[in-house]
């Protein structure tokens, strides 16, 4: 059996890297640590690394030429690499993609880590959907950041330390909007984008908690980063906080520039993230999209698969292809002969795209039939995401025609890991004995 690790700790100590180790292995990150530069280069090398923590205590220009060094190995496979200990003069923002100041919790570090190697899979993802639109002469361009200043939300009371704090992020280029209670933070965040929201819990974390754990709970504000401002966590652990959802947690004793240039460093990695996702959304848009439903059309979907499927072995991640296909019921052949099942597939396929997650690509393989591909999820994975698709397009009511009652669908789900190029053959027809008529021949 060959070692993998997910994630790689290069430290020349065990006071930061022995407890976040072991946290984090408790949480699902295999963790491998590396006491210096030629163990930390072999390690990327060989053992399926993920993400990489550099410990900022070994010497900032040590870990400044580790990670420069580290990310010129992994080639085309992004990444990300966290910066543990910095300050704010050390390194630039392309050195790392973020910089945490200690004491980190293993919890808070795993919530990031998932969210930067989700933003690692868009971006080369996007870079591939870049070469297989190129070759049929669309140029998808670069993602673009916004240019705007970085924009927080600050939640809470107008305490003269928390003011002072706004005035500090300010201080260093930030845009902040101030809401004095969780209602008017909630209209903010319904009615703008911001890159980070500071939540002020004074002496009680309550009301702070309650306005993350809302946050947590829409799909659409789920990901921007909180850091908690409080004078007292009154027997709550910073563990149990990030546990909760909360991205960083300081109090009044931490210097407001500290506090600001943490909370500007979780902004940048959000602002990154959101402009790498907004830009495999746009590509939806493009012509050479089905301009019903925003999926791939067949021919550009098998174009892709390849390319990913190529991609996926040297990049060491999995890639899954996934195909649903509308189970046979009591009322589907007469669905199908009067037609309205043929007049469902626009919504269906606008349902398909708007489910699947922005890296993933997906086509209307035949006529009762999608297929998914999925890069860098395993097959036990992607079948679940599958299946998760599918039981919500099983709760939708379609339109039967005057007179008749609306009719549902359920999909049998199928999923095929490919572990290298020439697995795709084969995987293609075990799928197709789901999609006979759409793959029978590739």
């Amino acid at each position: 059996m060959v070692l993998q690790a997910r994630l790689l700790i290069a430290s020349r100590s065990d006071e930061m890297a022995g407890p976040l180790s072991e946290g984090l292995d408790q949480l699902g990150w295999r963790t491998v640590t590396a006491r210096g530069p030629y163990a930390a280069e072999a390690a990327l090398t060989d053992l399926g690394v993920q993400a990489v923590i550099i410990d900022m205590s070994d010497g900032a220009d040590e870990a400044v030429a580790l990670a420069r060094r580290l990310r010129s190995l992994a080639g085309s496979r992004r990444v990300p690499i966290v910066a543990i200990g910095a300050e704010r003069s050390e390194g630039s923002t392309d050195d790392f993609d973020l910089r945490l100041a200690t004491p980190v919790y293993p919890a808070q570090v795993a919530m990031r880590l998932d969210s930067l190697v989700r933003t690692a899979v868009a971006e080369e993802e996007y870079k591939l959907r870049q070469e297989t639109f190129a070759q049929l002469g669309v140029d998808l361009g670069d993602p673009e950041l916004s240019p705007e200043p970085l924009s927080l939300l600050a939640v809470g009371e107008p305490n003269p330390q928390f003011l002072g704090l706004s005035n500090s992020l300010e201080a260093l280029g930030a845009r902040v909007v101030g809401a004095f209670t969780s209602y008017t933070a909630f209209d903010f965040l319904h009615e703008a984008e911001f890159d980070a929201v500071v939540l002020w819990g004074g002496d009680a974390a309550d009301s702070a908690m309650a306005i993350a754990g809302g946050m947590r709970r829409n799909s659409r504000l789920y990901h921007i980063p909180t850091l908690l401002y409080l004078k007292t966590l009154e027997g709550m652990t910073a563990a149990e906080a990030y546990s909760r959802g909360i991205s960083d947690v300081a109090s009044p004793a931490t210097p407001e520039s500290e506090t600001a240039w943490r909370a500007l460093e979780l902004a940048r990695s959000y602002r990154r993230q959101s402009g790498i996702r907004s830009a495999l959304e746009s590509a939806r848009s493009l012509s050479l999209m089905d301009a019903e439903t925003g999926l791939f059309t067949p021919e550009l979907f098998f174009q892709h698969l390849e390319r990913l499927a190529t991609s996926a072995p040297a990049r060491n991640r999995p890639l899954t292809l996934c195909v649903l296909r509308i189970r046979e019921g009591e009322r589907l052949e007469e669905t199908r002969r009067s037609g309205w099942l043929e007049k469902a597939f626009p919504q269906l396929g606008s349902m398909v795209s708007r489910l699947i997650r922005v890296e993933d690509s997906a086509t209307r393989l035949g006529p009762e039939h999608f297929g998914i591909a999925l890069p860098a999820t395993p097959e036990e994975v992607a079948r679940t995401v599958a299946e998760r698709i599918a039981a919500v397009i099983s709760r939708t009511a379609f339109d039967a025609g005057e007179g008749r009652p609306p009719f549902t669908l359920e999909f049998d789900v199928t999923a095929v890991e490919v572990r290298h190029p020439d697995e795709l053959a084969g995987a293609i027809r075990k799928a197709a004995e789901m999609a006979p008529d759409a793959l029978s021949t590739r």
